[in-house]
């Protein structure tokens, strides 16, 4: 997985084609034990809100397929999907709309 970083004051993101841009959750800092976990044993977060959807797989006719999650959908990705990306010093992923494993409601 690759990392980049994008170093501009409130910069502004557009995924491309079925692409989608996630601020992932914030990793557990407990156990449900009540057990508080340091830095290195905390695990990648798997799930994130939407921030941002490019405008669709284009097909073979021209047309573009919709992306079906939008802004503010909190979904869940693989462990190893897409890109993580920095933007004004947060992290965040930019995934494959078949990367998404699921929207959580």
């Amino acid at each position: 997985m690759a990392t980049a970083t994008l170093t501009a004051s409130k910069t502004k993101v557009r995924p491309l084609d079925d692409r989608v841009l996630i601020k992932p959750s914030d990793p557990e800092e407990k156990t449900r034990e009540g057990i508080y976990l340091p830095e290195g044993a905390k695990e990648k977060p798997m799930a994130g809100t939407v921030v941002a959807t490019g405008p669709g797989k284009l097909n073979e006719d021209g047309k573009r397929t919709p992306v079906a999650v939008k802004k503010g959908d909190t979904v869940v990705f693989g462990k190893y999907a897409g890109t993580e990306v920095e933007i004004d010093g947060v992290k965040h992923m930019i995934v494959r709309e078949s990367e998404l494993l699921g929207v959580l409601e």
